[in-house]
């Protein structure tokens, strides 16, 4: 267990590091930041100097070695508009952003077991086609447009729920389930499908036809080993709903870091939009990383494979 937990520390480190390297290298030429943040007017000699005070002339490897030095010592810049550290900047707005994708991965969880084992037990029926037919729609509704529907009908027409701001936990629950919605499909089509193929197994059988009672046998048995690749992708989903609450966030107006990267990506602050990169891709990684450690310690079975 211990080779298999430093192979995959090993290999989430370089898988970090090439994301980090991609997105800085992907921000740098999206555009003249100097000009651009020196504004329309600048003559040639104060974009020259901006460029220089910011250490844009420098080459591309150097300045990028600077940010990861600082990255790995807890300083990810300063912002470019409101002369804040970045660091304090998502520091604060962390707690809404980790609280809505936490709601919501909870929400598409809840939902998406009950649907999985139903459509398992009966495929090809009118519950297998509802889930294809919630599946479809989930992955191809826009998260701003449900968002804008949810708002319509069930703050402004219904007024049940608040439409704006992160106060109170009321706040979090038309955001919430409007970023569930986008995980609540894969989620729910992996469980079908685990689920039908332990199904169809020698041991399922066995059980069955000890008299074990159906329940038991379904849950005890068949579900806990259909969960092992639901344990993976849910870790995925999580990274998923985080980078996903930029849009959702900026609908409902919450203040968290997926606004505050909204906003930074029109002004063209690239500090905050490459905290946000990192972070996306940290979450990712240090989740999938969980994931995999958690599944070879229920599945001995794994930590053979290379």
């Amino acid at each position: 267990m211990l080779s298999f937990a430093r192979d995959r520390i090993l290999l989430s480190v370089c898988v970090l590091l090439t994301a980090t390297f991609v997105g800085f290298l992907l921000l740098q030429a999206s555009g003249d930041l100097a000009a651009s943040l020196a504004g329309e007017n600048a003559s040639a000699d104060d974009i020259a100097q901006l460029r220089q005070q910011l250490g844009l002339d420098q080459p591309l490897l150097l300045r990028y070695w600077h940010w990861l030095i600082g990255a790995l010592q807890g300083d990810l810049g300063t912002s470019y508009f409101t002369r804040e550290p970045v660091t304090g900047l998502f520091a604060e707005r962390l707690g809404a952003t980790l609280t809505l994708a936490i709601a919501a991965l909870v929400i598409s969880v809840v939902v998406s077991l009950p649907l999985g084992v139903f459509a398992a037990l009966k495929p090809n029926s009118w519950v297998d086609g509802l889930l294809s037919l919630l599946a479809l729609s989930g992955q191809a509704v826009p998260s701003f447009w449900l968002g804008l529907i949810f708002i319509s009908f069930f703050g402004v027409t219904l007024r049940w729920l608040p439409i704006s701001g992160s106060d109170t936990a009321m706040h979090f629950v038309l955001p919430s389930v409007v970023l569930a919605v986008s995980a609540i499909p894969a989620l729910a089509r992996l469980v079908r499908s685990g689920m039908i193929e332990v199904l169809s197994q020698d041991y399922i059988r066995t059980a069955r036809s000890k008299g074990l009672p159906r329940h038991r046998v379904l849950m005890r048995h068949a579900l806990r080993n259909a969960l092992l690749p639901v344990i993976s992708l849910t870790a995925v989903q999580l990274g998923a709903l985080l980078g996903g609450s930029v849009i959702v966030e900026a609908v409902f107006a919450i203040d968290g870091i997926g606004q505050l990267t909204f906003r930074s990506i029109q002004r063209g602050d690239f500090p905050v939009v490459q905290a946000m990169l990192v972070f996306v891709a940290l979450s990712y990684t240090v989740l999938t990383l969980v994931a995999d450690l958690m599944n070879a310690w229920i599945d001995p079975r794994l930590r053979s494979r290379k």
